[in-house]
């Protein structure tokens, strides 16, 4: 029998890390080689792409594919992994005067090019280590900002301090830096709450399953 090759859209859910969700596909499918095409933290949700068989010579290109999430931040906290799931680190009040139209502008702000630093609890590595390592150590190292683009930043409620968002990115975005710089930039601080991939290219979450589906 032929051995399976080709692309699989996972729907992922929040607490497993994209591994967990690859040894899963291997288990299900019975195939050693099945890989994934950009990693999801363990606090996201939404489009895992999947690689079995000869398909994850593709790896390369398919990381390369453009990405849009949906997600929501709170203002006035920060956090030392720059989500929920982080420990705080800073309190600061909400500009009582921060309309809807101000927290816009300062999303608008973020569109184009741009360089991004990676965080400290990332899985980036420097010199063979994760960063997200050395960050648990407690140490912080010097990163190598990143060209990004950021074609799309839209507010889709607010309720102060909470914000939903959709933003549409090039491949190596993190998203919740995004977020935790948009708070550096209105004066509170701000931290990422939730996150959803709702596609990567022209593959979309309205047509990945679960593993739950898979299984």
């Amino acid at each position: 029998m032929n051995e399976l090759s080709g692309v699989l859209l996972i729907d992922k859910e929040t607490g497993c890390t994209s591994h967990d969700v690859v040894a899963k596909v291997r288990r299900c499918l019975k195939i050693r080689s099945v890989g994934h095409a950009g990693t999801l933290d363990p606090l996201a949700t939404g489009l895992l792409v999947i690689l079995v068989g000869k398909a994850t010579k593709l790896s390369q290109y398919l990381m390369s594919l453009d990405k849009v999430y949906s997600g929501s931040f709170r203002l006035g906290v920060e956090t030392n992994s720059q989500d929920s799931e982080g420990e705080v680190v800073a309190e600061l009040p909400v500009p009582s005067g921060l309309t809807e139209e101000n927290l816009r502008q300062s999303m608008n702000s973020f569109l184009g090019d741009q360089y991004q630093t990676p965080p400290m609890f990332s899985a980036k590595k420097v010199n063979g280590i994760p960063l997200y390592k050395l960050a648990r150590q407690g140490q912080e190292v010097e990163r190598k900002p990143r060209f990004i683009n950021i074609s799309r930043f839209e507010l889709k409620r607010f309720e102060s301090p909470d914000a939903d968002f959709e933003l549409a990115c090039t491949k190596g975005t993190y998203v919740r830096t995004v977020c935790h710089d948009l708070g550096k930039r209105i004066g509170c601080g701000a931290h990422m709450t939730a996150l959803r991939r709702l596609s990567s290219g022209k593959f979309n979450v309205a047509d990945a399953v679960t593993i739950e589906q898979l299984q």
